[in-house]
């Protein structure tokens, strides 16, 4: 049905990145490329992917740290697949997330699909409850926080072509997203949890004040929103947070 480009930015991933290649190993839609690009690691994980000895994964080192958003643009540039998805180093897929995504874009036409994921913590323990995925995302649903993860997602380059990051700090995924949502009418969802999301207590993403303030300068600067505008969608953006990890 297709090569799947897996695009995986990396960084001091020495614990992870091992277990993330054998959750890609154990898919069993096998036709795939996983391209990572080494964000400029200082410990041993451009090693250790050079030892997984499989000609389907790709390494590309980076000499200076750049960010994720960069990392995986220059994962596009070099990704050959009719479809794209995205792994972080140390997140892990269901060995049947390929299969049931890919499926489902080729039997609907649909464009972008994602699925439910559990959530652990970094020893792969239950933390919250699974996310499950919400169904008919559109661009305006989208403004009022971020449901689809980069983790669980795959869309269809031969139909929407590829859709890169922008220059947005922290929140270039929920900038992509928007963007993407602007060529496609629905992300679909399949609510059968088909991936492993660890959230780990070192994460940028839990400094939750810097994040906000990212978040305002997306509707702000990126999308050119004014002060009032830009207040309200980031007032029901840190709410749906609240919501989505059960702080209300």
């Amino acid at each position: 049905m297709g090569l799947v480009s897996i695009i995986t930015p990396c960084y001091n991933s020495e614990k992870f990145i091992a277990e993330t290649y054998q959750s890609i190993r154990n898919q069993i839609y096998t036709n795939w490329e996983w391209i990572i690009v080494d964000d400029a690691s200082i410990d041993k994980s451009v090693e250790i992917i050079k030892s997984f000895n499989d000609d389907r994964v790709k390494l590309l080192e980076q000499k200076v740290n750049k960010g994720a958003s960069e990392a995986r643009n220059k994962g596009l540039n070099l990704a050959n697949g009719r479809f794209v998805t995205f792994i972080d180093s140390d997140d892990l897929w269901l060995p049947n997330f390929l299969e049931k995504t890919i499926n489902y874009l080729a039997n609907t036409k649909e464009e972008l699909v994602y699925t439910s994921y559990k959530r652990v913590d970094e020893d792969l323990q239950p933390l919250l409850t699974d996310f499950i995925a919400i169904d008919y995302i559109d661009r305006n649903r989208i403004l009022y926080n971020c449901p689809i993860p980069m983790l669980t997602s795959v869309y269809d380059t031969e139909r929407i072509g590829k859709i890169t990051f922008p220059e947005v700090e922290l929140r270039e995924d929920h900038a992509m997203w928007i963007d993407l949502l602007q060529k496609v009418r629905y992300a679909r969802a399949i609510k059968e949890t088909l991936a492993i999301y660890r959230i780990r207590n070192n994460s940028v993403s839990r400094n939750k004040l810097k994040i906000a303030l990212k978040q305002y300068e997306v509707y702000r600067k990126y999308l050119k929103m004014n002060f009032l505008k830009s207040s309200y969608y980031t007032f029901f953006w840190a709410l749906n947070g609240m919501k989505k990890y059960g702080k209300l």
